[in-house]
């Protein structure tokens, strides 16, 4: 809870800077890239989080894995040793995206379907969120079987459940029911 407290505070503060600064698109790119890099590989997480691997070590890795980013998201680097909270650099990074989509009026719609979804369910789903909410959405595709058809949406604390599987234990409690 305290990680993400201080993950949300250093992202406020970096989006802040890179507001001032006109850089807060293509910091937004370097935290993408470093929000991803770091989920992606289970060795870099470890290294970062690691109290036997000496700062420096940490901070030439980082500066060799991300070696085109801009100054300001290179900074965040420095901030975060000083600090002793490099370990939370993928938290920050992925705090920092949240609340720029938020400052750009923009959610991420997470659409869970039991197959990859199709032109046609995307056009749907798309009139779906219309009604739910007048920002630019972002549609983020999970293949889920368990769910057997249709769709489940999620927009940011609202969810509407098309599936079929949502379908059919709605008719199991009915029959149990009566």
């Amino acid at each position: 809870m305290a990680g993400t407290r201080a993950a949300i505070r250093y992202a406020k503060a970096v989006l802040s800077l890179a507001n001032d600064q006109n850089a807060a698109d293509a910091v937004n790119n370097d935290m993408k890239l470093i929000a991803t890099t770091i989920a992606e590989n289970e060795e870099l997480g470890q290294v970062l989080k690691s109290a036997v691997v000496k700062s420096d070590v940490k901070k030439a890795a980082l500066t060799e894995i991300f070696k085109n980013i801009n100054g300001i998201s290179s900074e965040l680097f420095n901030v975060l040793m000083s600090n002793k909270r490099i370990d939370i650099l993928g938290d920050v990074a992925s705090k920092y995206n949240v609340l720029f989509d938020e400052l750009k009026g923009k959610e991420v719609a997470q659409v869970t379907t039991a197959i990859p979804m199709t032109n046609d369910l995307e056009i749907k789903v798309l009139a779906k969120i219309k009604e739910l909410t007048n920002k630019a959405v972002e549609l983020e595709n999970i293949v889920d079987e368990n769910i057997l058809g249709g769709f489940i949406l999620r927009i940011g604390d609202k969810q509407y459940n098309a599936s079929v599987s949502n379908k059919l234990n709605k008719l199991k409690r009915e029959f149990t029911l009566n």
